[in-house]
């Protein structure tokens, strides 16, 4: 049996430890990146989908002649919204009298996990015939 040196025997003890602790922190930071990247994903995908909802809920409204003021409320695949109608006051009182009366519309949106949306709008409604004959 021939002996060998020191520097054919292998890995010490120490010396598989340490590679082991450096795998281990390398193991976990890529863990941790990928969970970051997981919750952001869903977070997006949680975003567009309240987005989805709105658009198709906003697009429901009735026609610009037919919306009054009020809230209406419901719940679209899992998604609770809530609109809210009311005329915008005009500012200018020397302003020239307007076909038209801005509405604002808002709604919020709160989806099945908890985050939420609003929008805001503005829809021109017809002025009803007899505030025209008042003018």
């Amino acid at each position: 049996m021939s002996r060998r040196s020191r520097s054919e025997r292998g890995f010490t003890l120490i010396e598989a430890l340490v590679a082991l602790a450096i795998i281990a922190a390398v193991l976990s930071s890529i863990g941790m990146v990928i969970g970051t990247s997981v919750r952001g994903t869903r977070s997006i995908d949680a975003k567009l989908s309240l987005s989805g909802a709105a658009d198709t809920v906003l697009a429901s409204l009735p026609p610009r002649n037919a919306l009054v003021p009020g809230r209406q409320t419901g719940e679209l695949a899992g998604h609770r919204w809530r609109i809210d109608v009311a005329p915008i006051a005009n500012a200018a009182p020397d302003a020239p009298p307007s076909r038209f009366m801005p509405m604002a519309v808002n709604m919020r949106m709160q989806g099945p996990g908890g985050a939420a949306i609003q929008v805001t709008t503005v829809r021109l409604v017809p002025m009803p015939s007899e505030q025209k004959a008042g003018e």
